[in-house]
């Protein structure tokens, strides 16, 4: 059975979603930073649940140890007002957020979907060859005769998005929002930031070859040959 780990400061919250959480799940219940860390270490749980402003260490440094040594799902827990953060911790790494004060049976709905989704990308991850280089998903790494390097989650969504169309064009707006799952704002760097983040780390492996193409006036596509 998953075990889940949640890190709150706030005791009422706390307890609450130990308490709703564990008629389903065995939970543990940190209230720092540096608390939950060391029953991460010592549990290893199946899906963290993240507060954003802890004493000791704070979320964010909490997720980037996490992420040293785990793509475990990590759901942030926020409050109104802390959209921007959301936005910071999605892109570092998180896997979804809810905000305070949030319903218990959302809260529920989230935790499943996550170890679900998480379950099935541990089974059917895998290694996928391209070109010169694995990808494997379960890892979130590529790799190429024993060199292996580490992509953030959302490069690796991007790239699994166009293995799964290979030869489609995706416009910057249908890759933003597939991969965002929300509208694409004009003007917004983030879908560009990521492209180019994935294409140095992909040329750390094998620099000769062309991986993304940019087809100038449409969009971006896997290119030449796959493989």
């Amino acid at each position: 059975m998953a075990k889940i780990l949640v890190i709150e400061d706030n005791n009422e919250i706390n307890q609450m979603i130990v308490n709703l959480l564990s008629e389903h799940y065995p939970v543990a219940g940190a209230y720092s930073g540096t608390e939950g860390l060391l029953l991460f270490q010592q549990e290893s749980p199946d899906l963290v649940l993240l507060d954003i402003m802890l004493p000791g260490k704070n979320g964010d440094q909490v997720l980037s140890e996490i992420r040293k040594v785990s793509q475990v799902p990590v759901i942030m827990l926020t409050a109104l007002g802390e959209k921007k953060l959301v936005s910071e911790y999605l892109l570092n790494g998180a896997n979804d957020y809810i905000t305070k004060p949030f319903d218990d049976e959302e809260l529920l709905a989230r935790v499943m979907v996550q170890l679900r989704q998480f379950r099935q990308e541990s089974v059917t991850g895998g290694a996928q060859s391209i070109k010169n280089i694995y990808v494997d998903s379960s890892n979130f790494e590529i790799s190429r005769d024993g060199e292996r390097v580490r992509l953030g989650k959302k490069e690796l969504e991007i790239l699994t998005c166009l293995l799964e169309h290979p030869s489609q064009i995706f416009t910057k707006e249908q890759l933003y929002e597939r991969v965002w799952k929300e509208q694409y704002m004009p003007g917004d760097n983030t879908l560009n930031a990521q492209l180019s983040n994935l294409r140095k780390k992909i040329a750390l492996l094998d620099s000769e070859e062309e991986y993304i193409e940019t087809i100038w006036g449409l969009g971006v596509r896997l290119a030449g040959d796959q493989r």
